[in-house]
């Protein structure tokens, strides 16, 4: 098998070539949706996330094989375990990716995708070097206990994110009939907007069928374009800024003396993210004045 944390890397030509191809259109139709600067700082975010997955995968991949020993099955490699793994994965995902936009300590690093103001596919690339610390990898130990092989669980994992860089776009549309189960570049193009209506919303990751299941689903209104970014002033092209940007802002709210007692700081910590929820509460009217 090769080594889950190469899957991405091996795969990069194929991204950098729709990328190349998406900034040719759209200079040739004049749309600028690419600016140098954001795209570099693009790329610098990626290898820092890449570099840093590479240095947790030392003291994870131990832990998953250690946990893997407490597994409730032993699921052998065919078709139909594959097929469940990667619906329990993408499962898992959309919660992960839910819980990212709600618990402030996993929005600390998820900002860092939400916070360029272009979409595009090299906005694909914008990660942030702090999951591991956040805890993204929390959401697949369930997979391991079910019994599913470690490094089979992380390969889906990275061909899940692979899946993902292309509906980073602003082409394309609902794909049709398969918009009713895939996520799209529309339904994704919600998901970076951050207008009221929008906020919030289509967490899918391959799968939308969790987000029309529970409630999460919005699709573009022509009315209504993406505003895209974050609900915050914030705008930078420093990778290191981009990255430390909510980290930073929570250890200032942590040394503020209000702040002192443990009630206050695990709000700081795992509350919702600071500045959203009231946009969040505008959904409802948003929603209603263009049903």
């Amino acid at each position: 098998m090769i080594p889950v944390e190469l899957i991405l890397i091996l795969l990069s030509p194929i991204f950098f070539l729709f990328i190349a191809f998406e900034w040719y259109q759209s200079e040739r139709k004049r749309q600028s949706v690419y600016h140098w600067r954001d795209s570099l700082a693009n790329l610098g975010l990626a290898a820092m996330h890449q570099a840093g997955d590479a240095l947790s995968l030392l003291l994870l991949l131990p832990f998953f094989f250690w946990l893997s020993q407490f597994a409730l099955y032993s699921l052998s490699f065919n078709l139909t375990n594959l097929v469940l793994l990667f619906i329990l994965q993408d499962f898992l995902y959309y919660w992960f990716h839910r819980a990212s936009h709600q618990i402030r300590w996993l929005w600390a690093s998820h900002v860092v995708h939400h916070s360029s103001r272009l979409m595009n596919f090299s906005t694909a690339f914008r990660q942030s070097l702090t999951y591991p610390i956040s805890g993204m990898w929390l959401f697949w130990t369930p997979l391991v206990l079910l019994g599913f092989d470690v490094q089979l669980v992380l390969a889906v994992v990275a061909i899940n994110l692979a899946f993902q860089f292309f509906v980073h776009t602003r082409w394309g549309a609902d794909w049709g009939l398969l918009g009713l189960v895939l996520n799209t570049p529309a339904w994704h193009r919600v998901h970076h907007a951050c207008n009221p209506l929008y906020i919030d919303k289509n967490y899918a990751g391959v799968l939308v069928i969790w987000d029309r299941m529970f409630g999460t689903f919005q699709p573009e209104v022509a009315e209504v374009p993406c505003v895209y970014g974050i609900t915050e002033d914030f705008e930078s092209v420093n990778p290191l800024t981009i990255t430390f940007f909510e980290w930073r802002r929570m250890w200032q709210e942590l040394r503020q003396p209000k702040t002192a007692g443990a009630k206050s700081k695990l709000h700081i910590l795992f509350g919702p993210p600071k500045g959203r929820s009231e946009v969040v509460s505008g959904n409802e009217a948003g929603r209603q004045l263009h049903d």
